[in-house]
């Protein structure tokens, strides 16, 4: 049976990771929240859990029970199951966990040890809390892969234009008047907290996210994204840093021969 490879997260840039080692042939297993938080839900396999199932770039993700596991992964899909805390380590053997959680904030421990524990950006510390990291901020050293050390610290500020990134103005409900790759307008409700404070849009430009509607968010939370080139085809493609970041987790796995000569046994 080929090496299964346990990614936390489903986000854009999880999925980046997803893609490019299910496109390499291996077989990859995504963990969940019950409520994901993703923002760019067009392009993460984390929306499954609200819509059963999404097709990101012709890779089908499929929200599965753990015994559905293996039928998904037969049929070529990628299995995505609710477990925040990846207790199927517990009952399963999985050698290899990518922590796509992106946090920022250094992991819990898993439940159990396992061979090769790899983790994205900020938190995240080569040989203290995991083997190996991937540094995911834009630079000439995204993608890179470190076996000692941490990545460059969390700059705390978006990448690009800040005005970008929506954020909610209160804690509440999300209201979505808005699809993800709409044209905006400057000054164009985008969603609601609440029905009553208004989310608008500080520029012209194509809505590359908004986090799933009906949510319950908090005061500050990123909830939406914007992107002024207002190319809508880019709304459906996993970017270039997801891309990048999984070539970096792809390296970091082949690097290994104790993993290398099993993955597709």
């Amino acid at each position: 049976m080929p090496t299964l490879i346990l990614i936390r997260g489903g986000g854009d840039l999880a999925s980046g990771v997803a893609l490019r080692l299910h496109r390499a042939g291996l077989e990859v297993l995504i963990s969940e929240l019950p409520q994901p938080l993703a923002v760019r839900r067009t392009v993460s396999f984390a929306e499954a859990v609200y819509a059963g199932q999404i097709t990101v770039e012709g890779v089908t993700g499929r929200l599965v029970n753990r015994e559905q596991v293996q039928v998904t992964l037969d049929a070529e899909e990628i299995p995505v199951i609710v477990d925040p805390d990846a207790s199927i380590l517990n009952e399963v053997s999985i050698p290899i966990v990518i922590d796509a959680r992106l946090t920022k904030h250094p992991p819990t421990p898993l439940p159990v040890d396992v061979p090769l524990h790899i983790g994205l950006g900020p938190g995240f510390h080569a040989g203290r809390n995991c083997h190996a990291v991937i540094e995911t901020r834009r630079s000439h050293t995204l993608g890179r892969v470190y076996w000692d050390g941490s990545t460059q610290p969390d700059s705390g500020q978006p990448e690009g234009d800040p005005r970008r990134v929506l954020r909610a103005p209160v804690d509440g409900q999300l209201i979505g008047y808005t699809q993800i790759g709409d044209h905006l307008e400057e000054g164009q409700e985008i969603a609601a907290i609440n029905d009553q404070h208004t989310v608008t849009s500080p520029f012209t430009g194509v809505l590359r996210g908004l986090i799933h509607p009906g949510l319950y968010v908090t005061t500050g939370l990123k909830i939406g994204d914007i992107d002024p080139r207002n190319n809508r085809e880019t709304c459906f493609l996993v970017s270039d840093k997801a891309l990048s970041i999984g070539g970096g987790v792809l390296e970091a796995i082949l690097s290994q021969d104790e993993f290398r000569k099993k993955l597709w046994d």
